[in-house]
């Protein structure tokens, strides 16, 4: 008769009784024990003693090797997690391309073919007569006017270094728009930069010409703030990507400029950067420095940065001309994260053609910075305006369009913009958290609080700066203890802890309406090179959907900023102020920077505006 499953288990029972089975001595319970038993009698059909076992641990011993292969795996002890900075990028990568970057390239090749990826060369037109004598003169010209006598040596690099430094040291008390100054490096560059050209080396339009970097960019031999006490002497061992393209093409660096806070505002932990025109109110941000500097004569040009607004704001209220490029046309490595899927980098100068000139060197793929991608840039000097598809809102300046209707633009007109309900802020709040996080959990244990119960913040009276943007070292200079703390919105709490109660799945749906709106912004410009809106209407928008926009100055009046601080008291007189260049916006379609910076260029070729100085 043939035996059966339950006959060997019967067997097995049997023998393990006769053993005496405890589950001490194996540590396996015995109904485990038992169903192992089972098993390899039934794969084996000799049983327990067939195996050379006279004891249950030395049959549990004979089939160790079996059960390991047979058995789940137990998991490897708890690990702490990977720690994270500010600057390790998340696995998912924003596109602005509707159809994503794949398309993007397939069509700039069909298009261009190989040239589509190769760096157009910028040329300055030359230097006609003598170099102006005056330092102001020299220090208030466009940066491709300083690069055009540099080349033609009617000035040294050395001269116009000395000359901005002079005026930095000057100036600053009142400005407040200097973080460090680099003195030493600067000359050393520029007398290094005179030697080159005295030899015949040449290394392009920025050769020899001064600049400022806001602070945020990691420089090896300047601490990078963030504008917070807390990282006023942090000092990083590398160069951001944008020092070294910008070094590699002969540009000498001065100075850190001041960032507001984390990147909100113009109040950094020095105090308020001012607006050289109107010092009764602030530069605005967080790009604050940069804007400053640059309306001030301090530097030739300036690097920005923006996540939603921080170039165009600053850009507006200093009366200067700037470029916010398109999503992903500059690297971000060695910034300061604020979002991976919004900030930007872009020039902040005195011209459109400077803003051309410093972006032909910033653009293009950066390996560091998996956003990146090259696209053709080619700035023309002398675009066609009657050939371009521009939209003109009914909020449009008058003056610009007016001016540029003369100049040959056929204007068409537009309505409203795309938009897509419950996207909120897309996720900002999110990206923040991430980025901040180790800060934020750092603070937390340095103030005992839990970051899971944290009270809510008044948005007045006692408690509004709490739990500590108002105490030292973190109240900025110029703030009295009390006092409302202008820097209270980019603190930690709430604006670095709200995104860590974001729930997952509603920060992904948030993107996939992102995604629904950047389709919807295609098909609204795919009949425009580019329009002029409000000055500050898109920025909201295009900061979700990755446009580029030209800022410039159209008009010479009195501006309507408004109060620009905090109003101790409804009997506060409102603040006057003096006439200043008074800035528009032209948004492009997706990577058409090159044809927005020739439309605005070819209003300052008929203009001056952009040409006059605040006095100091």
């Amino acid at each position: 008769m043939d035996s059966t499953p339950f006959d060997f288990l019967d067997h097995a029972e049997a023998e393990l009784a006769a053993m005496e089975y405890d589950p001490t001595s194996t540590g396996v319970p015995r109904r485990e024990f038992m169903f192992r038993s089972l098993v390899m009698a039934a794969a084996s059909t000799f049983g327990v003693r067939s195996l050379g076992a006279q004891s249950p641990q030395a049959y549990f011993d004979a089939t160790a090797g079996v059960w390991s292969g047979m058995l789940p795996v137990q998991p490897p002890a708890q690990q702490e997690p990977v720690a994270l900075g500010n600057g390790e990028a998340p696995a998912l990568q924003f596109m602005p391309y509707p159809e994503g970057t794949g398309a993007l390239m397939e069509r700039m090749v069909a298009k261009h073919g190989a040239k589509a990826f190769t760096r157009s060369t910028f040329v300055v037109e030359p230097w006609v007569g003598a170099a102006p004598a005056s330092p102001d003169d020299l220090a208030f010209l466009p940066a491709h006017r300083i690069a055009a006598l540099i080349k033609a040596r009617k000035i040294t690099s050395r001269q116009i270094t000395d000359i901005y430094l002079e005026r930095m040291e000057r100036l600053n008390p009142t400005l407040n728009c200097v973080v460090t100054l680099m003195k030493e490096s600067a000359r050393a560059e520029a007398d290094a930069m005179d030697k080159e050209l005295a030899a015949g080396k040449y290394r392009g339009p920025l050769h020899g010409v001064p600049y400022g970097i806001k602070d945020l960019f990691a420089t090896k031999n300047a601490p990078t703030s963030w504008g917070s006490p807390d990282f006023k002497d942090q000092q990083f061992d590398y160069d951001a990507e944008i020092v070294v393209r910008l070094r590699n093409a002969g540009a000498v660096l001065l100075a850190k400029l001041a960032t507001g806070l984390f990147a909100q505002n113009d109040w950094w932990y020095g105090g308020r950067t001012n607006n050289p025109w109107n010092l009764n109110i602030g530069s605005s941000g967080s790009s604050t420095g940069p804007g400053s500097a640059t309306a001030a004569g301090l530097v030739a040009f300036s690097i920005g940065t923006e996540t939603q607004g921080s170039i165009v704001s600053p850009s507006i209220r200093n009366g200067i001309s700037a470029l916010r490029p398109t999503y992903g046309r500059v690297s971000r490595h060695g910034g300061m994260v604020l979002s991976w899927s919004q900030d930007r980098v872009g020039p902040m100068c005195r011209t459109a053609e400077d803003c051309a000139m410093v972006f032909n060197v910033l653009h293009g793929v950066d390996p560091k910075d998996a956003s990146t991608v090259t696209t053709p840039f080619t700035f023309d000097r002398n675009i066609p305006l009657a050939k371009l598809r521009i939209g003109v809102d009914s909020a449009a300046p008058p003056e610009l369009v007016d001016k540029l209707k003369a100049l040959g633009m056929v204007p068409k007109p537009i309505g409203a913009r795309p938009t897509v309900a419950g996207m909120g802020g897309g996720g900002l709040n999110a990206e923040y958290a991430a980025a901040f996080d180790s800060f934020v959990q750092r603070k937390a244990k340095e103030y005992n609080l839990d970051l899971n119960a944290l009270p809510a913040r008044p948005a007045t009276g006692p408690g509004a700066n709490a739990p500590f943007g108002n105490t030292p070292p973190a109240r900025p200079k110029g703030i009295n203890e009390g006092d409302t703390n202008p820097m209270a919105a980019a603190d930690w709490n709430p604006r670095f802890v709200g995104g860590r109660s974001i729930r997952a799945f509603d920060f992904v749906n948030n993107q996939r309406r992102r995604l629904l709106l950047v389709q919807k912004w295609g098909e609204f410009m795919k009949d425009l090179d580019g329009f002029i809106g409000g000055p500050n209407a898109d920025v909201g928008p295009n900061a979700q959907t990755g446009h580029p926009c030209a800022v410039l100055p159209y008009k010479f009046d009195v501006p309507q900023f408004g109060f620009g601080g905090q109003r101790g008291n409804d009997s506060t007189p409102a603040p006057t102020y003096k006439a200043q260049p008074i800035c528009g916006v032209i948004t492009g379609n997706l990577y058409n920077d090159d044809i927005i910076l020739s439309v605005a260029h070819q209003f300052q070729k008929a203009t001056d505006i952009h040409r006059r100085r605040p006095a100091l």
